[in-house]
């Protein structure tokens, strides 16, 4: 797997990493605007990663995060030095389900999912698909110049991995995201969008 790291050694990369374990991500509650920090395996997970991060030999890379404290922290202890914080890489803004398991709104929404059904009181798909396509648009805009890391969130990662593709949002529930891995965005022969790596880990 860690072969794939050099695929696109001629051109600049965007990586997504997303933070480390919370307490909510380890029960499968929907964490959007909540502001919850790293347990302490998800700091071990932050720093476990931040060496094979370095092993992707990043080039001058432009470092954006979240402002939520678990993806500054994450950060720091795989690293990075953040650039910018920026609004547009945070979660998905979960609503009426913020801090609710998929099983506890599947009680009175059954197969409800965050990619098929409205989250009331939050975000819904276009305004998710707008924000996704800005981020890559000015992360595609770096690129001639320097490597881009977008440290963030699990569901948003997805969106953001699946518009890479040209894939609508949807298509995001294909893509696994664990907490403190990466996904390694590029191109085939320069110009075609492609996944060079997905969703490695290092665990401590």
């Amino acid at each position: 797997m860690m072969g794939h790291m050099d695929a696109a050694a001629d051109t600049h990369r965007i990586v997504l990493l997303r933070h480390g374990e919370t307490e909510w991500s380890r029960t499968g509650q929907h964490t959007g605007a909540t502001d919850i920090e790293l347990t302490e395996r998800g700091r071990q997970q932050a720093a476990a990663v931040g060496p094979v991060l370095q092993g992707l030999d990043l080039r001058d890379p432009l470092v954006v995060s979240s402002p939520r404290q678990r993806a500054l922290d994450t950060a720091q202890l795989a690293g990075l030095s953040v650039d910018r914080e920026w609004d547009a890489v945070t979660e998905w803004d979960y609503g009426d389900y913020e801090g609710l398991t998929t099983p506890q709104i599947r009680e009175d929404v059954p197969d409800w999912t965050v990619w098929t059904h409205p989250c009331p009181g939050g975000e819904q798909t276009d305004h998710i698909l707008g924000r996704a396509d800005l981020v890559l648009s000015v992360a595609r805009s770096q690129l001639s110049q320097r490597d881009v890391v977008i440290v963030g969130h699990g569901h948003f990662s997805r969106v953001l991995i699946a518009r890479w593709l040209d894939l609508p949002v949807v298509e995001g529930r294909r893509f696994a995201m664990s907490p403190a891995s990466f996904t390694l965005l590029g191109f085939e022969h320069g110009d075609t969008p492609q996944v060079l790596q997905h969703n490695y880990s290092r665990e401590p």
